[in-house]
Protein backbone atom coordinates (compact mmCIF):
# COMPACT_ATOMS: atom_id res chain seq x y z
CA UNK A 1 0.00 0.00 0.00
CA UNK A 2 1.30 3.45 -0.90
CA UNK A 3 2.28 5.46 2.16
CA UNK A 4 1.30 9.00 3.04
CA UNK A 5 4.94 9.92 2.62
CA UNK A 6 4.69 9.06 -1.06
CA UNK A 7 1.68 11.33 -1.57
CA UNK A 8 3.48 14.17 0.19
CA UNK A 9 6.48 13.79 -2.10
CA UNK A 10 4.19 13.58 -5.12
CA UNK A 11 2.41 16.81 -4.13
CA UNK A 12 5.75 18.59 -3.69
CA UNK A 13 6.94 17.32 -7.07
CA UNK A 14 3.76 18.35 -8.92
CA UNK A 15 3.82 21.77 -7.25
CA UNK A 16 7.43 22.21 -8.41
CA UNK A 17 6.50 21.25 -11.99
CA UNK A 18 3.48 23.58 -11.97
CA UNK A 19 5.58 26.48 -10.65
CA UNK A 20 8.25 25.82 -13.28
CA UNK A 21 5.74 25.71 -16.13
CA UNK A 22 3.88 28.83 -15.07
CA UNK A 23 7.00 30.95 -14.53
CA UNK A 24 6.77 33.82 -16.99
CA UNK A 25 3.17 33.07 -17.99
CA UNK A 26 2.44 36.77 -17.69
CA UNK A 27 4.29 37.15 -20.99
CA UNK A 28 2.07 34.57 -22.72
CA UNK A 29 -0.35 37.20 -23.97
CA UNK A 30 -1.94 34.68 -26.33
CA UNK A 31 -3.53 33.14 -23.20
CA UNK A 32 -4.73 36.54 -21.97
CA UNK A 33 -7.38 36.79 -24.66
CA UNK A 34 -9.55 39.87 -25.20
CA UNK A 35 -11.84 38.57 -27.91
CA UNK A 36 -14.12 35.59 -28.59
CA UNK A 37 -11.78 33.98 -31.13
CA UNK A 38 -8.76 34.34 -28.87
CA UNK A 39 -10.69 32.97 -25.89
CA UNK A 40 -11.75 29.90 -27.86
CA UNK A 41 -8.18 29.32 -29.00
CA UNK A 42 -6.82 29.73 -25.46
CA UNK A 43 -9.35 27.19 -24.19
CA UNK A 44 -8.25 24.85 -26.99
CA UNK A 45 -4.62 25.19 -25.87
CA UNK A 46 -5.55 24.41 -22.26
CA UNK A 47 -7.59 21.37 -23.31
CA UNK A 48 -4.72 20.06 -25.46
CA UNK A 49 -2.22 20.49 -22.61
CA UNK A 50 -4.61 18.76 -20.22
CA UNK A 51 -4.98 15.82 -22.60
CA UNK A 52 -1.22 15.46 -22.94
CA UNK A 53 -0.75 15.59 -19.16
CA UNK A 54 -2.80 12.38 -18.96
CA UNK A 55 0.32 10.67 -20.33
CA UNK A 56 2.98 12.76 -18.64
CA UNK A 57 1.72 12.58 -15.05
CA UNK A 58 1.38 8.75 -14.93
CA UNK A 59 4.90 8.45 -16.40
CA UNK A 60 6.31 10.50 -13.54
CA UNK A 61 4.31 8.55 -10.98
CA UNK A 62 5.31 5.15 -12.37
CA UNK A 63 8.94 6.22 -12.66
CA UNK A 64 8.98 7.02 -8.96
CA UNK A 65 7.18 3.79 -8.04
CA UNK A 66 9.49 1.58 -10.13
CA UNK A 67 12.61 3.24 -8.77
CA UNK A 68 11.29 2.93 -5.22
CA UNK A 69 10.25 -0.70 -5.55
CA UNK A 70 13.15 -2.08 -7.53
CA UNK A 71 16.00 -0.16 -5.95
CA UNK A 72 19.07 -2.16 -5.04
CA UNK A 73 18.48 -1.96 -1.31
CA UNK A 74 15.11 -3.70 -1.51
CA UNK A 75 14.31 -7.27 -2.50
CA UNK A 76 11.51 -7.19 -5.09
CA UNK A 77 9.62 -10.17 -6.44
CA UNK A 78 11.61 -12.09 -9.03
CA UNK A 79 9.42 -13.37 -11.88
CA UNK A 80 11.64 -14.46 -14.80
CA UNK A 81 8.73 -16.10 -16.66
CA UNK A 82 6.46 -13.00 -16.58
CA UNK A 83 5.55 -12.06 -20.17
CA UNK A 84 2.08 -10.54 -20.25
CA UNK A 85 -0.21 -8.26 -18.25
CA UNK A 86 -3.65 -7.14 -19.32
CA UNK A 87 -3.42 -4.12 -17.04
CA UNK A 88 -0.13 -2.98 -18.57
CA UNK A 89 -1.44 -3.53 -22.11
CA UNK A 90 -4.53 -1.46 -21.36
CA UNK A 91 -2.42 1.43 -20.05
CA UNK A 92 -0.01 1.27 -22.99
CA UNK A 93 -2.67 1.14 -25.72
CA UNK A 94 -5.98 2.40 -24.37
CA UNK A 95 -4.76 5.69 -22.88
CA UNK A 96 -2.91 6.89 -26.05
CA UNK A 97 -5.87 5.86 -28.23
CA UNK A 98 -8.26 7.87 -26.04
CA UNK A 99 -5.97 10.91 -26.13
CA UNK A 100 -5.55 10.77 -29.92
CA UNK A 101 -9.32 10.36 -30.34
CA UNK A 102 -9.99 13.36 -28.10
CA UNK A 103 -7.44 15.55 -29.91
CA UNK A 104 -8.82 14.42 -33.27
CA UNK A 105 -12.29 15.48 -32.16
CA UNK A 106 -10.97 18.90 -31.13
CA UNK A 107 -9.22 19.34 -34.48
CA UNK A 108 -12.33 18.29 -36.42
CA UNK A 109 -14.74 20.55 -34.52
CA UNK A 110 -12.55 23.59 -33.86
CA UNK A 111 -11.15 23.74 -37.40
CA UNK A 112 -14.67 24.53 -38.59
CA UNK A 113 -15.73 26.70 -35.64
CA UNK A 114 -12.57 28.82 -35.74
CA UNK A 115 -12.30 29.12 -39.52
CA UNK A 116 -10.70 32.58 -40.01
CA UNK A 117 -12.81 33.13 -43.14
CA UNK A 118 -16.03 32.59 -41.16
CA UNK A 119 -17.81 35.86 -40.19
CA UNK A 120 -18.50 36.46 -36.51
CA UNK A 121 -22.17 36.63 -35.56
CA UNK A 122 -23.09 39.94 -33.92
CA UNK A 123 -25.86 42.52 -33.70
CA UNK A 124 -23.34 45.12 -34.91
CA UNK A 125 -22.40 45.47 -38.55
CA UNK A 126 -18.82 44.39 -39.34
CA UNK A 127 -16.06 46.94 -39.84
CA UNK A 128 -14.13 46.40 -43.08
CA UNK A 129 -10.37 46.88 -42.81
CA UNK A 130 -7.89 46.39 -45.64
CA UNK A 131 -4.36 45.46 -44.58
CA UNK A 132 -1.31 45.98 -46.79
CA UNK A 133 2.01 44.54 -45.67
CA UNK A 134 5.00 46.70 -46.62
CA UNK A 135 8.77 46.52 -46.12
CA UNK A 136 8.68 46.82 -43.07
CA UNK A 137 5.51 48.60 -42.02
CA UNK A 138 1.76 48.01 -41.93
CA UNK A 139 -0.82 50.04 -43.85
CA UNK A 140 -4.43 49.86 -42.64
CA UNK A 141 -7.21 51.17 -44.88
CA UNK A 142 -10.76 51.82 -43.68
CA UNK A 143 -12.69 51.82 -47.00
CA UNK A 144 -16.00 52.71 -45.36
CA UNK A 145 -14.48 55.81 -43.72
CA UNK A 146 -11.97 56.80 -46.45
CA UNK A 147 -9.13 56.72 -43.90
CA UNK A 148 -5.75 55.00 -43.84
CA UNK A 149 -3.21 54.58 -41.01
CA UNK A 150 0.38 53.43 -40.86
CA UNK A 151 1.62 51.21 -38.00
CA UNK A 152 -1.43 51.70 -35.77
CA UNK A 153 -4.86 50.12 -35.86
CA UNK A 154 -7.88 51.70 -34.16
CA UNK A 155 -10.97 49.51 -33.77
CA UNK A 156 -14.29 49.57 -31.89
CA UNK A 157 -15.10 47.05 -29.18
CA UNK A 158 -17.75 44.35 -29.68
CA UNK A 159 -17.82 44.97 -33.44
CA UNK A 160 -16.83 42.17 -35.87
CA UNK A 161 -13.71 43.03 -37.83
CA UNK A 162 -13.57 41.85 -41.44
CA UNK A 163 -9.95 41.99 -42.61
CA UNK A 164 -8.79 41.73 -46.21
CA UNK A 165 -5.04 41.20 -46.41
CA UNK A 166 -2.43 41.43 -49.14
CA UNK A 167 1.27 42.17 -49.38
CA UNK A 168 3.23 44.70 -51.41
CA UNK A 169 6.35 42.63 -50.87
CA UNK A 170 7.21 39.15 -49.57
CA UNK A 171 4.83 36.99 -47.56
CA UNK A 172 4.21 38.14 -44.00
CA UNK A 173 1.94 37.01 -41.18
CA UNK A 174 -0.57 39.35 -39.55
CA UNK A 175 -1.15 38.48 -35.89
CA UNK A 176 -2.84 40.13 -32.92
CA UNK A 177 -2.18 37.53 -30.18
CA UNK A 178 -4.86 38.71 -27.75
CA UNK A 179 -7.59 38.72 -30.40
CA UNK A 180 -6.93 35.42 -32.14
CA UNK A 181 -5.85 33.74 -35.35
CA UNK A 182 -2.93 34.82 -37.48
CA UNK A 183 -3.27 35.11 -41.25
CA UNK A 184 -0.73 35.30 -44.05
CA UNK A 185 -0.55 38.34 -46.32
CA UNK A 186 0.72 37.39 -49.78
CA UNK A 187 1.50 39.43 -52.88
CA UNK A 188 -1.11 39.18 -55.63
CA UNK A 189 -3.61 37.48 -53.31
CA UNK A 190 -6.34 38.52 -50.91
CA UNK A 191 -6.72 36.53 -47.71
CA UNK A 192 -9.45 36.97 -45.10
CA UNK A 193 -9.59 37.14 -41.34
CA UNK A 194 -12.43 37.82 -38.90
CA UNK A 195 -11.74 38.94 -35.33
CA UNK A 196 -13.46 40.93 -32.58
CA UNK A 197 -12.34 42.71 -29.40
CA UNK A 198 -14.55 42.19 -26.35
CA UNK A 199 -13.28 45.18 -24.39
CA UNK A 200 -11.38 48.42 -24.74
CA UNK A 201 -7.62 48.50 -24.33
CA UNK A 202 -4.33 48.62 -26.17
CA UNK A 203 -3.02 45.39 -27.65
CA UNK A 204 0.05 44.37 -29.59
CA UNK A 205 0.10 43.37 -33.24
CA UNK A 206 3.05 41.92 -35.08
CA UNK A 207 4.45 40.15 -38.10
CA UNK A 208 5.47 36.61 -37.13
CA UNK A 209 6.84 35.61 -40.54
CA UNK A 210 10.51 36.38 -41.16
CA UNK A 211 10.57 38.96 -43.97
CA UNK A 212 14.01 40.51 -44.07
CA UNK A 213 16.22 42.76 -41.98
CA UNK A 214 13.35 45.00 -40.77
CA UNK A 215 11.27 42.07 -39.54
CA UNK A 216 12.01 42.66 -35.85
CA UNK A 217 10.53 46.19 -35.95
CA UNK A 218 7.37 45.28 -37.87
CA UNK A 219 4.99 45.72 -34.94
CA UNK A 220 1.94 47.91 -34.39
CA UNK A 221 -0.46 48.97 -31.66
CA UNK A 222 -4.12 48.01 -31.68
CA UNK A 223 -6.22 50.58 -29.82
CA UNK A 224 -9.75 49.46 -28.98
CA UNK A 225 -12.33 52.15 -28.27
CA UNK A 226 -16.02 52.18 -27.46
CA UNK A 227 -18.24 52.48 -30.52
CA UNK A 228 -19.09 56.19 -29.94
CA UNK A 229 -15.40 56.99 -29.31
CA UNK A 230 -14.40 55.14 -32.46
CA UNK A 231 -16.93 57.04 -34.58
CA UNK A 232 -15.68 60.30 -33.09
CA UNK A 233 -12.10 59.31 -33.87
CA UNK A 234 -13.02 58.39 -37.44
CA UNK A 235 -14.75 61.74 -37.95
CA UNK A 236 -11.71 63.64 -36.68
CA UNK A 237 -9.30 61.48 -38.67
CA UNK A 238 -11.04 62.32 -41.93
CA UNK A 239 -10.58 66.06 -41.44
CA UNK A 240 -7.54 68.12 -42.44
CA UNK A 241 -5.30 65.17 -43.25
CA UNK A 242 -2.82 64.42 -46.02
CA UNK A 243 -4.32 62.41 -48.87
CA UNK A 244 -2.95 58.97 -49.64
CA UNK A 245 -2.69 59.09 -53.41
CA UNK A 246 -0.63 56.77 -55.60
CA UNK A 247 2.41 59.02 -55.45
CA UNK A 248 2.34 59.14 -51.65
CA UNK A 249 1.81 55.39 -51.51
CA UNK A 250 4.81 54.87 -53.79
CA UNK A 251 7.02 56.76 -51.30
CA UNK A 252 5.45 54.95 -48.35
CA UNK A 253 6.09 51.53 -49.87
CA UNK A 254 9.84 52.02 -50.13
CA UNK A 255 11.75 49.80 -47.69
CA UNK A 256 12.04 51.50 -44.30
CA UNK A 257 11.63 50.71 -40.61
CA UNK A 258 9.76 52.42 -37.77
CA UNK A 259 7.69 54.66 -40.03
CA UNK A 260 5.90 57.11 -37.72
CA UNK A 261 2.22 56.54 -37.02
CA UNK A 262 0.43 58.59 -39.68
CA UNK A 263 -3.21 59.14 -40.62
CA UNK A 264 -4.18 59.73 -44.25
CA UNK A 265 -7.48 60.94 -45.69
CA UNK A 266 -8.83 60.69 -48.31
CA UNK A 267 -7.45 57.46 -49.76
CA UNK A 268 -6.94 56.79 -53.46
CA UNK A 269 -9.92 54.80 -54.78
CA UNK A 270 -9.30 51.05 -55.02
CA UNK A 271 -5.80 51.41 -53.56
CA UNK A 272 -5.94 47.93 -52.04
CA UNK A 273 -6.89 46.39 -55.39
CA UNK A 274 -4.18 48.43 -57.12
CA UNK A 275 -1.55 46.94 -54.77
CA UNK A 276 -2.86 43.44 -55.31
CA UNK A 277 -3.20 43.74 -59.07
CA UNK A 278 0.36 45.00 -59.47
CA UNK A 279 1.49 41.41 -58.82
CA UNK A 280 -1.15 39.81 -61.05
CA UNK A 281 -0.02 41.01 -64.46
CA UNK A 282 0.85 37.49 -65.59
CA UNK A 283 -2.85 36.60 -65.33
CA UNK A 284 -3.99 39.30 -67.72
CA UNK A 285 -6.60 41.98 -67.12
CA UNK A 286 -9.49 39.61 -67.71
CA UNK A 287 -8.23 37.16 -65.10
CA UNK A 288 -7.56 40.01 -62.67
CA UNK A 289 -11.15 41.19 -62.86
CA UNK A 290 -12.48 37.62 -62.74
CA UNK A 291 -10.47 36.83 -59.61
CA UNK A 292 -11.67 39.93 -57.79
CA UNK A 293 -15.28 39.35 -58.82
CA UNK A 294 -15.04 35.82 -57.41
CA UNK A 295 -13.61 37.17 -54.14
CA UNK A 296 -16.42 39.71 -53.87
CA UNK A 297 -19.08 37.07 -54.52
CA UNK A 298 -17.49 34.78 -51.93
CA UNK A 299 -17.57 37.60 -49.37
CA UNK A 300 -21.24 38.33 -50.08
CA UNK A 301 -22.20 34.68 -49.71
CA UNK A 302 -20.39 34.34 -46.38
CA UNK A 303 -21.87 37.59 -45.13
CA UNK A 304 -25.34 36.25 -45.82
Amino acid sequence: MVSNKFFYRLKVFLFFIFTLLTTGCSKLIVLNSKGPIGQEEAALIYMSIGAMLIVIVPVFIMTYLFVKRYRNSKKADYQPDWVHSIKVEMVIWLVPVMIVAFLSYLVWVKTYELDPYKPIASDNNPLNIQVVSLDWNWLFIYPDHNIAMVNELVIPEKVPLSFSLTSATVMTSFFIPQLGSQMYAMAGMRTRLHLMASETGTYEGRNIEFSGKGYDTMHFKVITKTIPDFEEWAARASEDRDPLDLETYSKLSRPSTNYPVTVFSPVAPELFNHVMQSFMGWMGEHQDKKQMDMDDMDTMKKGN
